[in-house]
């Protein structure tokens, strides 16, 4: 990896982006505008290590010269410390212990998952000073590493599982950690897999609260390896190499890491499926390739029950206000609308700027959600008055896809009582507008959000979503016999 012919900035260059991808989001947890647990914020700059480098946000400017990359070391530990308490939303009332505590726990963890615990691998006691804090906390990392093989793979595993058990310890859905120089992908606009989405799991991958059974395939890919074997959406997966995807009630992970094979494994998936508009069971063969990936930038739209206009909008991309707005136009020279069928099922979120603009084509000067810091100091997000309204009757179809950017704006309807809401529950999976953090290792990137937000009403979404007025959930049985209870319900909606 550290021998790639590439300059430090050309790699920096191509990998970095994908570290502020999410766009928008809308949460608080009310409890963080509260203080936390009693600490003494005395650290000066002085006593902690060189800052973090603040990384610009994508298009804005190049990003900064990184140098090759260094080891994780405790002194990286220290610098991503006090860039979670400098720089994420609720740092300045954050309670330093329960990070530091985090980061021990996964250490340890990882010492018995090795066969590597030891007898002095115990926490230290913390106080709530942040500076004292971490000196325990660095001397006993640094004590129980000297007891240990010298072998820096090792080293360098242990240090990124104790950052990654620190930031695990936020419970945000936008705080991660990204490695730059690590194969994310097959290349620009390629993912890699077999090609599927399955249900119930939720946008990251895993599975969401409506675990009951079967496992289903609501979405393939095209170009992708289970499009080439036959597979459709409704096939329900009944084995992955030969294991049942529940046990007992439980959807097994294992079976979801097989299908959603991650770059660059390449090993052979055998997938038993039963279609329940034929009756068939078969088993196929699949192996992990690359495949086109990407939201396209387009609002595919139709007539539908007379009258209404169906749109289909997959995310909030630049542009897709306007391209939602020249569609409906578009289905008007030729008929006169009923009503708008806007759905966001499947969609990923994306720019704020977009939800602004679209929901100013059904209200005016309305506060949809504002970004807030962590006392409570917010900007609202206010829809303009230039725009002219549709002045149509509104359904937007939501499920447990619709992430971040649509998030907020199915909230935004429901809360303004633009139209109802018809399917499941919307995703939950929001926070704020992300930055990036580049640390001493010149590898790792903390990608923290530094503000979260409200809906209009002072709402949290986050790890809750937005519930349909109507539950309209789509079955396998529907996908297979492309039926689509969603829409039926929505032109029901619409004749009244």
């Amino acid at each position: 990896m550290h021998n790639e012919k590439t300059t430090p900035r050309a790699r920096l260059t191509g990998k970095w982006l994908g570290a502020l991808a999410g766009g928008m989001v809308v949460a608080v947890a009310a409890g963080l505008l509260a203080a936390a647990a009693p600490f003494t914020a005395n650290a000066a700059a002085s006593q902690a290590p060189a800052a973090c480098v603040t990384m610009p946000e994508p298009g804005t400017a190049p990003p900064p010269e990184p140098g090759e990359p260094q080891p994780t070391t405790v002194t990286t530990l220290e610098q991503a410390y006090w860039c979670i308490l400098t720089n994420y939303y609720s740092g300045p009332v954050l309670d330093n212990r329960e990070l530091l505590v985090a980061a021990f726990r996964a250490f340890t963890l990882e010492l018995q998952r090795r066969g590597l615990d030891q007898p002095i691998a115990i926490t230290p006691a913390f106080t709530g000073d942040r500076a004292k804090d971490w000196t325990a906390f660095g001397d006993k990392y640094s004590e129980v590493l000297a007891t240990l093989p010298d072998d820096a793979t090792l080293r360098q595993d242990l240090a990124i599982t104790t950052l990654k058990g620190m930031l695990d310890s936020l419970h945000d859905d936008h705080a991660h950690l990204s490695n730059m120089f690590a194969p994310t992908g097959p290349g620009p606009g390629k993912a890699w897999g077999l090609g599927v989405h399955t249900q119930p799991v939720g946008p990251g991958g895993e599975p969401s609260p409506e675990k009951a059974a079967p496992l289903y395939l609501d979405f393939i890919f095209p170009g992708s390896p289970a499009e080439a074997a036959g597979l459709k959406v409704g096939d329900i997966i009944a084995k992955v190499n030969d294991v049942p995807p529940y046990v007992n009630g439980v959807l097994a992970p294992g079976v979801l890491a097989w299908l959603y094979a991650k770059y660059p494994s390449a090993d052979k998936v055998r997938v038993t499926v039963q279609r329940p508009a034929t009756g068939k069971t078969w088993t196929v063969n699949l192996t992990p390739a690359a495949f086109p990936w990407g939201v396209t930038p387009s609002a595919p739209a139709k007539l539908v029950g007379g009258g209404i206009a169906q749109v289909e909008l997959k995310g909030f991309f630049p542009g897709a206000a306007d391209q939602v707005k020249q569609a409906i136009e578009n289905l008007r020279k030729d008929a006169r609308l009923r009503g708008i069928i806007l759905d966001l099922r499947g969609n990923g979120g994306g720019d704020p700027a977009e939800v602004t603009k679209l929901l100013s084509n059904f209200i005016h000067d309305a506060v949809w959600g504002s970004f807030c810091d962590v006392r409570g100091n917010c900007t609202p997000n206010r829809t303009d008055t230039t725009t002219p309204l549709l002045n149509l009757p509104l359904v937007v179809l939501t499920d447990r896809n619709c992430a971040s950017a649509c998030d907020a704006f199915s909230n935004a309807v429901k809360d303004f009582k633009l139209g109802p809401l018809v399917g499941t529950r919307t995703a939950g999976i929001v926070s704020g507008p992300a930055g990036a953090f580049l640390l001493n290792d010149n590898t790792t990137l903390l990608n923290m959000p530094k503000l979260h937000g409200l809906g209009p009403n002072g709402e949290v979404i986050s790890g809750i979503g937005v519930p349909p007025d109507y539950f309209a959930p789509m079955t396998a049985a529907d996908l297979s016999n492309r039926r689509d209870p969603g829409v039926a319900k929505a032109l029901e909606l619409l004749k009244h």
